[in-house]
């Protein structure tokens, strides 16, 4: 399937928007730790709608519903006891490490690929505060490119795998056995200090999501899958930038800036290895002493 963009759609979810209100900017530190404390209250007082998916397992048309542990809902199991998460360090404004714990839940894990940070994803979607307040929803899927949004959302992705579909006589795809859960982003790993439609400033975020199928990207067409133009392998490729010159590796076309595009010292005996001349260490497309 062709990717189809939906800018607006990839604004929303960026993690910069010129049109948004700033606020004062509070300690990141202590933000982070605030909304952690949230997260963990809303996770030991509310479930999911576990039972439905356990008694109907191939059923797609099943929505991920939460609610209040209370009165005829008292003996449901917390989405504490079934949450994973993952602890990702962010960089403050004067560059020390600040630790944020993305929650999440496989509801269903999908039998496909997992896509990378940066690939394109084909989803459906719900985003909410934690008082219960949807600001955004898509039950028609959309194309988002991973590197153009949130950080929280760009972790998440990757914990669930696509599924299949059949093409229909009318030319619609028919989805099923694809991932399916729930992630609990951290202010700090949404917009922080920023507001956007109906997400106040230092709110910590739920989004639901359906992970349809994916497209590998590219960015810079320079032969080199996005995801791999990492060179300091920690996952993140939007801090590559081998030239120095404010452009990430994956959206520059000349890695090292040394005049000869990446696509043309890359791999030119096409053994599969990317070359190294001087037998340095550093690959050419790597290396401005290398042309």
């Amino acid at each position: 399937m062709k990717p189809i963009h939906f800018l607006a759609l990839i604004i929303f979810l960026s993690s910069c928007d010129d049109n948004n209100r700033v606020t004062p900017v509070r300690d990141v530190g202590e933000q982070a730790l605030e909304d952690d404390q949230d997260i963990v209250d809303f996770l030991n007082s509310h479930f999911y709608n576990y039972t439905d998916f356990e008694n109907n397992p191939d059923d797609y048309t099943l929505e991920i519903i939460l609610d209040t542990i209370a009165e005829a809902n008292a003996s449901k199991t917390p989405l504490m006891e079934q949450v994973q998460y993952q602890d990702v360090s962010i960089e403050d404004s004067e560059g020390e490490e600040i630790n944020h714990r993305l929650y999440y839940l496989v509801v269903r894990e999908g039998v496909g690929e997992s896509p990378q940070v940066v690939d394109s994803t084909f989803v459906k979607y719900q985003g909410s505060l934690l008082n219960g307040n949807v600001f955004e929803e898509r039950d028609f899927p959309v194309w988002f490119d991973l590197a153009a949004v949130i950080r929280g959302f760009r972790e998440g992705l990757p914990k669930l795998k696509t599924g299949t579909y059949t093409i229909q006589n009318d030319g619609i795809p028919v989805f099923k056995n694809y991932g399916q859960g729930i992630f609990f982003i951290p202010s700090g790993m949404a917009y922080f200090s920023r507001t956007s439609a109906g997400i106040p400033a230092y709110s910590p975020l739920i989004f639901k999501i359906d992970l349809l199928t994916l497209n590998p990207t590219d960015h810079d067409n320079d032969g080199i899958p996005s995801y791999l133009e990492d060179p300091d392998n920690d996952g993140n490729p939007l801090n590559d930038d081998t030239d120095e010159d404010n452009i990430a590796n994956f959206l520059d076309s000349d890695d090292d800036g040394d005049g000869t595009p990446t696509r043309d010292e890359y791999d030119t005996d096409n053994d599969g290895i990317p070359d190294d001349d001087d037998g340095d260490g550093t690959p050419n497309y790597l290396d401005p002493n290398v042309n």
